[in-house]
């Protein structure tokens, strides 16, 4: 039972709001006023808030300025139920944040249903946003009301590309935003030496450039076709009127973003100061966790002894002997120059 936070100074409107609510299938808090709302918003942590703008105390104006403050209600859906209809007074508390407006005297089924469309995609939003397709359809079709996915199937332009062909080069201007519908991409660096670090891999479903298109700036890095694939290209202005369109999936955004910085800056230590086993185990937990999406004991990672050297950040006669090592050990198998991990648990091990 999802819970909902009503803040209004009117006893009477209070009541009848509540009472509706709860019929609805809903718990109901309620405050008198805006500052006995803030602190039963910090305390409960409310599913969705309505709340009055005109009140003693503190204002609908200052609880939402208040509540932004919190981390942790950031991105509670907010609700103003006011009698105010003038533009300025909804610009005003659009802009400061608030999801919605309704106005006084309101329908019953408005309110419910304004409720009901906040605290679905307020759901979507706290979820994990997946690396693919997939996911990145659901976060469109809840933020436009539209089955983007199906809009992509019948409007996408689709480009094709070899086995080691470039997809975009680093120092060049972004205009897409790239869905893998086949094949594996992957993302790199290259020194002025010619020794290449993969910085990104991509398979079917996941998506790629959205960093740069985000940051505004050049591609920091290159994309090449590890074997021969399939991407759709979405226009950088289509991908723009999204997260235009709404802060709640631009904040999505934003957390990969900060997600994915963090891994790279996990690698790039772990490249640093990690040992050569250390480096390559972990080139193969990750390639594993990558491509083996079904967790099969029988899986085997076929990737170039060029590209997995570059993933671990070593040298690639390095990562032979290794690999030759790991296989005295029992840890891989290597046939027809696919390697089966057989000891996963102790190569986790090795790596932590």
């Amino acid at each position: 039972m999802n819970t909902i936070l009503l803040i209004e100074d009117n006893p009477d409107i209070r009541e009848n709001t509540a009472e509706i609510l709860e019929m609805a299938n809903y718990k109901v808090l309620t405050a008198a006023d805006g500052m006995q709302g803030v602190h039963m918003a910090f305390e409960h942590k409310p599913d969705l808030i309505i709340c009055d703008i005109t009140m003693p105390v503190l204002d609908g104006y200052g609880v939402l300025h208040m509540l932004h403050k919190r981390n942790a209600l950031h991105s509670t859906p907010f609700i103003f139920l006011t009698a105010r209809t003038e533009r300025s007074d909804m610009r005003k508390g659009m802009e400061m944040g608030a999801d919605d407006f309704i106005t006084k005297p309101f329908d019953a089924m408005e309110l419910l249903q304004a409720i009901e469309s906040r605290i679905k995609k307020a759901a979507l939003l706290r979820e994990e946003l997946s690396e693919g397709l997939g996911g990145l359809n659901s976060l469109l079709s809840v933020a436009t009301g539209r089955d983007q996915l199906a809009a992509l199937k019948e409007e996408r332009n689709t480009n094709t590309y070899k086995k080691k062909q470039v997809v975009y080069t680093e120092g060049n201007h972004a205009s897409y935003l790239y869905f893998v519908l086949r094949g594996k991409v992957k993302t790199y660096k290259r020194h002025d030496n010619g020794k290449e670090l993969i910085t990104g891999l991509y398979n079917e479903g996941d998506y790629l450039g959205y960093t740069t298109l985000l940051e505004s700036r050049i591609y920091q890095e290159s994309a090449e076709a590890m074997e021969d694939a399939e991407l759709a290209l979405i226009p950088k202005t289509d991908f723009e009127d999204l997260i235009n369109s709404d802060a709640a999936v631009l904040r999505k955004f934003m957390q990969l973003l900060t997600k994915n910085m963090v891994e790279k800056e996990e690698q790039l230590l772990g490249i640093a100061y990690n040992s050569l086993r250390k480096k390559v185990a972990d080139a193969l937990l990750v390639l594993d966790k990558k491509y083996n999406t079904d967790n099969s004991d029988s899986f085997s990672i076929d990737i170039s002894r060029d590209n997995l050297a570059a993933v671990a950040g070593v040298a690639k006669e390095s990562l032979i002997r290794t690999l030759g090592d790991f296989r005295d050990e029992k840890l891989i198998n290597i046939r027809e120059g696919e390697i089966l991990l057989l000891e996963r648990k102790r190569l986790k091990e090795m790596v932590n």
